[in-house]
């Protein structure tokens, strides 16, 4: 077997990163999908409560669903945030510096949180979701570009796919840690919500043991001393990086050529209509299908389904465990599947993933537009994407009061001439009908 030139190998630094922010960065994406799902009687009754010690009275059932909808869904407002301010940031503080950093919002977060229930303020909870949303959308847009960068190109794919297995594990652990033996019971749900301080805290501490991104330095900032030469050899583990640092060199060049076009040149521009309206379909489609409601949800649409409420918890783990197989399976093929974009019952929903069909669009965006049309669109339907998640997360508690109201008035609905006891036996046995409505 011929060994791979050393540049292409899969050394221990660039390993030991790629899990490190995957860890302490992407994970708390799937996290705080899920987290808001198995305390939700819990968080309700706090609100209850502290409406009534403040003003003498408990909430409506109606002001109640707005807030709990508003905390579930203000993670998404927070994310769209965050995504704005990527370019920001890491032309400012760098890759590595910008994740650093973002970690510091997720310790804020989680005191919000965590002590939002001893001072009594259901505000701290809003707000807390809200920041770890920013987090979110600051990391997933800066964790594949720091791993694309310090990655040979035979690497990318695979340590692209990391960190999408850990927004997946992300989902399972706090589907598994809201089970009522461990973090399920009322007392600890702040501690459940202000888990995320530990991987935050872990990449906080180690991530400045691992050098900013070569590109950022050699090419960005423009230095090509020891530091950037050092940075690279250490990734790539070789003191020969003569030829990459010339490739990138070249990659530079012919970017610096290419006139990036705006978002409002995007929209306009009639050359790409068609390309445009694919990624905001897709984009929009993706989420107002319901896939982000069933993570926010899970037990609520369990519980409207029929399932015993002591099974619950048990059914929603069952549903994290087809997280990382289907991310698998897209990484097999980029095409869409029907049953990926539609909404089936439970059987079909158990066998869907969120970052199995969140990967599609970004995919399609990279392939169907030019360098220079292609941050714009990025910007399109990144924003997109995290308008609807809110929108989804926001009204969808209020879709399943419109049902349920639905639902019991059509079975109170019965024949003036029937009880409801004597519709349901002349359906079951008409030819019986007449006697029974005479009886």
């Amino acid at each position: 077997m011929i060994p791979l030139p050393l540049p292409q190998r899969l050394t221990f630094p660039l390993l030991s990163v790629t899990l490190l922010v995957s860890f302490g960065s992407s994970m708390l994406y799937g996290y705080n999908l899920a987290v808001v799902n198995s305390p939700a009687v819990h968080i309700k009754a706090f609100y209850n409560t502290t409406w009534s010690q403040r003003y003498g009275h408990g909430l409506a059932p109606g002001l109640l669903t707005l807030l709990y909808s508003l905390t579930v869904s203000t993670f998404s407002l927070g994310g769209l945030v965050g995504s704005l301010l990527v370019g920001v940031l890491v032309e400012r503080y760098g890759r590595n510096g910008a994740l650093s950093r973002s970690s510091l919002l997720v310790l804020l977060a989680g005191g919000f949180m965590g002590f939002s229930r001893e001072l009594g303020s259901p505000e701290m909870v809003i707000i807390g979701r809200c920041i770890t949303g920013i987090h979110s959308g600051v990391c997933l847009s800066v964790v594949p570009l720091y791993l694309g960068e310090i990655a040979p190109k035979n690497l990318r794919g695979f340590l692209g796919l990391v960190p999408s297995i850990f927004i997946c594990l992300g989902v399972f652990s706090a589907q598994v840690l809201g089970l009522p033996e461990l973090l399920g019971e009322d007392r600890f749900w702040p501690l459940f919500l202000s888990v995320v301080v530990i991987p935050a805290s872990l990449q906080l501490l180690l991530l400045h043991c691992f050098p900013e991104s070569p590109r950022y330095l050699l090419i960005e900032r423009d230095d090509e001393g020891p530091v950037g030469r050092l940075t690279l050899c250490r990734f790539l583990g070789t003191p020969d990086v003569q030829d990459v640092i010339e490739e990138m060199k070249e990659e530079q060049q012919s970017l610096s050529s290419v006139e990036m076009v705006s978002v409002w040149q995007l929209l306009w521009d009639r050359s790409v209509h068609w390309q445009t309206l694919s990624v905001v379909v897709v984009n929009a489609g993706m989420q107002l299908s319901g896939i982000d409601a069933i993570w926010f949800y899970t037990n609520t649409i369990f519980e409207n389904a029929g399932i015993p409420v002591s099974q619950i918890p048990y059914t929603t783990v069952g549903t994290g465990t087809t997280e990382v197989p289907s991310e698998q399976r897209t990484e097999m093929g980029r095409t869409c599947q029907p049953q990926g974009c539609r909404r089936d019952p439970v059987p079909h929903i158990l066998s869907m993933s969120l970052p199995s069909a969140a990967g599609i669009p970004f995919l399609m965006t990279a392939e169907l537009f030019t360098q220079s049309h292609r941050p714009a669109a990025y910007i399109v339907g990144g924003s997109l994407n995290w308008l609807c998640n809110f929108t989804i997360g926001f009204v969808f508690p209020f879709l399943q009061v419109l049902v349920q109201r639905g639902n019991g008035w059509r079975r109170g609905w019965t024949h003036p001439c029937c009880s409801p006891r004597t519709e349901c036996q002349a359906r079951l046995n008409p030819g019986n009908a007449h006697a029974l409505g005479s009886a």
